[in-house]
């Protein structure tokens, strides 16, 4: 699959958490060449299971993203929103935004807000309605709005709206594809409800029941601009294995055998600390009586916001540790 055509039709599908149904369409669609068979459980996370006799062994990517959800509709036609994930209103200040109807409109605050200190709460979506009536005819309570900003490549770089988790979606299938023979017994799960808690994680980890697990996400990138060095990974130095974040302490043995993987199949690495957030990783270690769980990170600038930043020769070697993890006879060990 060609990468940045792939990436555009994932970051473009409409999936914030608790309504994946589209993106999770669009998934399976390109999921199912390369599997024995695709389910659904009530959560709505998608499974891809390619069959073997040997350990079971689970990848997880996020299909959901961070929106804000419809609270109250004023009388002179403004929106008030409540947050979905981790929104921070200074960064998403003057967004454009699209609903699932395909309603568009903007984040805004009033004009007496102070913006140094805005909150969430204190954002509003202008829909160009004049008054409540009009814009009950576009939204109602409980519609949520993601942002509608577009996907750019910018030399090695791409630059676009929730590439938190759509890239690791995007690594993931990447992976289907490239995939040679292994008896491990292989389950490519896009969870749902990350954002909000990973929810979509822990059934899916419970339902599966893994000997190994592997949660792929972004991570932050030290890199950035003014960084204050809560990360440890950059842009441009490879596949980041995760070390630990605010959700996990990932299994020892399987941090050391994906950079093993990494040195011997001549992967850029890199090691992946996070101060702050998580991953899915955070559920699935703690499943039934705890997975042998790491991580595989693609350091990206900016994310939670309109536009993040992100490297693809990252995405290419996190496709190839992913690839090479699933390949190799796994044994557990202490």
């Amino acid at each position: 699959m060609e990468l940045m055509k792939t990436l555009t039709e994932l970051v473009t599908a409409f999936g914030p958490s608790g309504d994946e149904g589209e993106i999770s369409r669009v998934i399976e669609k390109l999921a199912a060449p390369y599997v024995d068979e695709v389910t659904r459980d009530v959560m709505g996370n998608l499974f891809c299971h390619k069959k073997g006799s040997g350990p079971r062994v689970m990848f997880a990517a996020h299909m959901d993203t961070i929106g804000m959800v419809v609270t109250h509709i004023r009388e002179d036609g403004a929106v008030h929103v409540g947050p979905l994930g981790g929104v921070n209103p200074v960064n998403v200040l003057y967004t454009p935004v699209r609903f699932k109807n395909g309603a568009h409109g903007l984040f805004c605050a009033s004009q007496d807000a102070d913006t140094a200190k805005l909150k969430a709460a204190d954002l509003l979506i202008d829909l160009g309605a004049s008054s409540k009536e009009e814009a009950e005819k576009l939204v109602q309570v409980g519609d949520a709005a993601v942002f509608d900003t577009p996907i750019h490549q910018a030399g090695s770089r791409v630059i676009s709206p929730y590439l938190d988790d759509r890239i690791a979606c995007l690594i993931l299938l990447m992976a289907m594809e490239k995939l040679g023979r292994t008896d491990n017994d292989l389950y490519f799960v896009f969870t749902t409800q990350e954002e909000v808690g990973t929810r979509g994680a822990k059934t899916a980890a419970w339902t599966v029941a893994p000997d190994y697990g592997v949660a792929v996400d972004i991570c932050g990138a030290d890199d950035t601009p003014g960084s204050k060095h809560q990360v440890s990974a950059r842009c441009g130095g490879g596949a980041a294995v995760k070390v630990m974040d605010r959700s996990v302490i990932c299994h020892p043995w399987v941090v050391e055998k994906l950079m093993a993987l990494a040195g011997e199949k001549s992967i850029p690495a890199q090691r992946d600390v996070m101060r702050a957030g998580g991953t899915d990783a955070g559920a699935i270690h703690l499943s039934r009586g705890g997975v042998y769980t790491g991580g595989i990170s693609i350091p990206t600038r900016y994310g939670h916001t309109p536009a993040a930043v992100a490297d693809l020769g990252d995405v290419e070697a996190c496709v190839d540790l992913v690839v090479a993890f699933a390949e190799t006879k796994l044994e557990k060990e202490c």
